[in-house]
Parts: C-alpha cells; structure tokens; sequence
C-alpha cells in the first residue's frame, strides 16, 4: 500500500457555508447523512404525510433544502433531454419555479437510472445541479440562470453506457464535479461565481457512481475533499486540486465513503476504517471487515457506531474502533438509498417506497414506524424543519409530527 506525503491532523468534519438547519448537498452539510439540528417523527404512519407534490418525468436526485426552499432535478423528453431544476415551499410543497434547458451531452441511462441521478448542491447563495448528460447548471435562489456549462462540449467521450451518477459538492468557492467513467474520465473543480474550471485532474479509466466526502483538520486549515474509485481514494484540497494523500487498496464503486469519529469509514476489503495521521505520518488503517461490506447504500457513522446494509437488507451495528458487530436487524429491502440519523433514530427508505424507521439501542434496534409511499424510490432523504423529505418520479413529500 503506497501513500503520498500527508498534510493532515486530527480530522473534523468540514461545515457548510449553509445555515445548521440547511440540507444543502448529497448526504446533508457535512455530507455524512446526520443531522444534529433536526428531529424528525420517530413514529410515522400515513397521517404523517404533510403535503405531496406532484412532479414530472424522471428523477432519482434527493431533494436539497435551502432556507425555506426545497431544490430538486428531473427531466423530461423521450429521450430524457429536457433538464429541470424545480423549487418548492418547505412548509407547502406549492411549486415556486421550475427551470427547464436542452441536454448537451449524452442522455443513454440504465433504466433503473436516469439522466436526473446527481443531486443538487448549495452554497447557500447558488444551486448547482448535475446531470448524467454531463450539464452542470447555475442558478441563484430565485430560479436566475447565472451560468451554464455544458461539459459534453470540451470532453465529447467523457461518459458511459449506463449513465453517470456522482454528486457534486461546495467546499469555498469551488464546486467539485465527478466525471469519472470509462473513457475521459476526470474530476474538476469549478469557480461557484464563473463555472470556469480552476483545475482539472485525471481520474481511473472506469465507471464509477460514487459521491465526494468532505473532510476538514481543522477550523484554520483548508478542508479536504475525498474522492474514491477502484483504485482506492484520493484526498485533495478543493483550491487546486492537488493531491494530499493517497488510499490505495481499492474501494467500491457505487458505496461511498464517510467519515465519523475521527474515521474514514471506506467501502474498501468489506469495509476499512482509516485514520490519517500527522503531517509526518501516513493514514493508519485500523481494521478491514467483510462483513460490513455494504450493498448500494453507503455507510453511515453516528452515536458512536458505523451502520451498513447489505444486500439482503439487514442493518448492521458496529463498533467504530473495532469493526465488531454490536446487533442485526432485518428489514423490508432492498434499499439504494443511504440511510439518515436525527435524533436516536436511522430513516431508511427501500426502493418499494416503504419508510421504516429504526430507534437505536445499545443492544438492538427497533421498527416504530412505517409508511408505505407504494412509489420506486431510489433517491437519500434530506432532512429539514424537524421533517423528512422524500422523492419518487412521481412526488416530493414532506414527513413531518402530527
């Protein structure tokens, strides 16, 4: 295993320039699935749907919440070309715009995918939305066009036969967009106020569906963005797009890594936790485990404990520090979404559309409560206004309490 010099001290997790509340990007502020700000239901049923609204299309992005606007992408067409960008009011679900542009690149998806898979990303300012197309839109809060990038137009043979899904995410003035596939693939890092690309770096020479992970040393240093293939995971810092570390032992490419509790949980040999280490020392890893291998759905670290499910649907509870299985608990799968945490309970939505929410114990988790929205849902909740947001094709609907 080979590693590159390290400039990293004891990791936290990066905040976002979003308010706590805030749902801004793929996998939440700090793109680890929880949310420390928000409690949502822990007993939900039917009576717990708020509102519903109707959408168009196709779309397997998660929602994003900004303020009291909730983002979201689809499209629309015979050939999925029709790119939308749709705002909605958090505490209405009543549709405020929805702005609509002409695919550039190509749109040949999977049909379980579809051109609509990345989700949106916020600076609290801008929204930023991704298509597997290769579009990359600008938008401000309101619904203004302030730039457009069509990537397909520098890079005409950056795409695959099954459609591109990676998530972008905002650290600073930068947004980071994965187009990593099977011909030119490569990661850029483009200015959030321009969209002109501060840097460009090649990537492996493969299809790869995983999402960026933000990791921050430090409240006075740059935060470090983690970008995982089959080769492993590279951390580079969002300014340059320089390398700073190196994991080379492979990773998955659908799952993607976490961090939690000073950890980098990778899909890599099962699952590997990481610890980097000073400026003068190489991440450490501290165990593999096969067991907690996870399906789709990546990991997620909270209360002390890293969670998979696998593709049988079981949730697994772990020790961070050990890999040693605490409990088990079975499901209603299969799932493709990631799960969420809020408030001593994990929100996990199959792709049937069942909701089932799991309270956390130390010995067990525990089923309290279930909604069956009876739509394909392949889209991670966001979390906001003490409430889950959920997505199908079809509708948006807002969970909230009674």
């Amino acid at each position: 295993m080979k590693y590159e010099s390290i400039k990293l001290i004891i990791p936290v997790l990066a905040v976002c320039l979003c308010c706590g509340a805030d749902w801004p990007q793929f996998r939440g502020p700090l793109t680890n699935n929880v949310s420390l700000s928000d409690a949502p239901p822990a007993k939900v049923d039917q009576e717990s749907i708020a509102w519903t609204a109707d959408l168009e299309g196709r779309g397997a992005s998660g929602p994003i919440i900004v303020g009291d606007k909730v983002f979201l992408t689809s499209t629309t067409g015979f050939k999925q070309d029709q790119l939308h960008v749709l705002c909605f009011d958090l505490k209405t679900g009543k549709q405020l715009w929805d702005r609509q542009f002409w695919a550039t690149g190509r749109t040949q998806c999977h049909n379980k995918m579809c051109v609509a898979t990345p989700t949106p990303a916020s600076d609290g300012q801008r929204v930023f939305a991704t298509f597997s197309s290769n579009d990359v839109v600008c938008l401000d809060l309101e619904g203004n066009l302030i730039w457009f990038r069509g990537l397909s137009h520098d890079y005409p043979n950056a795409s695959n036969s099954l459609g591109m899904a990676s998530s972008p995410v905002v650290v600073g003035e930068t947004l980071i967009v994965p187009v990593e596939n099977d011909d030119d693939s490569f990661t850029t890092g483009l200015d959030v106020k321009t969209g002109i690309a501060r840097w460009k770096i090649k990537r492996p020479r493969v299809a790869n569906w995983t999402s960026p992970a933000i990791l921050k040393a430090s409240p006075d240093t740059e935060p470090l963005v983690l970008l995982q293939s089959s080769e492993g995971v590279d951390a580079i810092y969002p300014q340059t797009g320089e390398t700073a570390w190196q994991y080379e032992d492979g990773a998955g490419r659908i799952p993607s890594t976490t961090v939690g509790e000073n950890t980098l949980f990778i899909p890599s040999n099962g699952l590997t936790a990481l610890t980097p280490g000073s400026s003068s020392e190489p991440p450490k890893v501290l165990w593999s485990e096969q067991k907690l291998s996870p399906a789709t759905a990546s990991p997620l670290v909270y209360q002390k404990k890293v969670f998979t499910v696998n593709r049988a649907g079981v949730l697994t509870c772990a020790s961070p520090q050990t890999g040693e299985v605490i409990w088990r608990l079975r499901l209603k799968g299969p799932f493709s979404a990631t799960p969420i945490a809020a408030a001593n309970h994990l929100y996990l939505i199959s792709e049937k559309g069942l909701l089932q929410v799991v309270q956390l114990g130390e010995k067990q988790g525990e089923v309290t409560g279930e909604v069956d929205l009876k739509e394909t849902i392949l889209a991670t909740p966001a979390i906001s206004d003490n409430s889950l947001f959920l997505r199908s094709d079809k509708h948006l609907w807002k969970i909230s309490s009674r």
